[in-house]
């Protein structure tokens, strides 16, 4: 697998783990102010589209 595609879709992990963090502080459920999880949600949206179109643009190799 390629390194590029690995890190998109790490990213891409780590944008759902931080918007579902975010989600749920706006809805009261984490410890966390609503104005707070903001952070998180938007950070969680950038990592999330990064990974996204860094899986997209990595083409596959013939072996």
């Amino acid at each position: 697998m390629n390194q590029k595609r690995t890190f998109g879709s790490l990213l891409t992990l780590l944008g759902i783990a931080a918007i579902i963090y975010g989600a749920l502080g706006l809805l009261g459920m984490v410890a966390l102010s609503k104005i707070n999880s903001l952070v998180p949600l938007g950070v969680g949206l950038i990592f999330f589209f990064a990974g996204i179109s860094l899986v997209r643009a990595t083409g596959d190799r013939p072996a």
